[in-house]
């Protein structure tokens, strides 16, 4: 029934125009708001919604990866944006930058979008 349909991913925030900040000046993404006052947002080929939610609270998982290249490439460039990456221990133990190097696996990097949601960089 599903399996020729689109999907797409989505979460909320506490603040819509500093997650329209966060997503479109920090990240440059593609973002839109559309009549229902949803922000829809375009990475690549992929579209996510975010909407507002009076009580929000960010998930304690990773709610969006990005495909990076480079993932070191791509670490500092966000942080010389101010992004700050998480700092994890056992079982998943990550560098200084914020980078969990796996072998064999993705590397991953895990940073806080402006509402506290997860997002990561995972090397392709």
């Amino acid at each position: 029934m599903l399996k020729d349909k689109n999907a797409f991913s989505s979460f909320t925030t506490d603040n819509l125009e500093k997650s329209r900040e966060f997503y479109e000046g920090i990240l440059g993404l593609k973002v839109d708001m559309n009549e229902m006052g949803i922000l829809e947002i375009t990475a690549g080929k992929t579209q996510f919604i975010i909407y507002p939610k009076d009580n929000h609270e960010p998930a304690k998982f990773t709610v969006l990866n990005f495909e990076v290249e480079d993932i070191k490439k791509s670490v500092d460039e966000l942080a010389s944006k101010g992004i700050t990456f998480e700092q994890y221990d056992d079982p998943i133990k990550t560098d200084k930058q914020g980078i969990f190097w796996s072998n064999p696996g993705p590397n991953i990097a895990w940073f806080k979008d402006n509402a506290g949601n997860i997002l990561s960089l995972i090397e392709e």
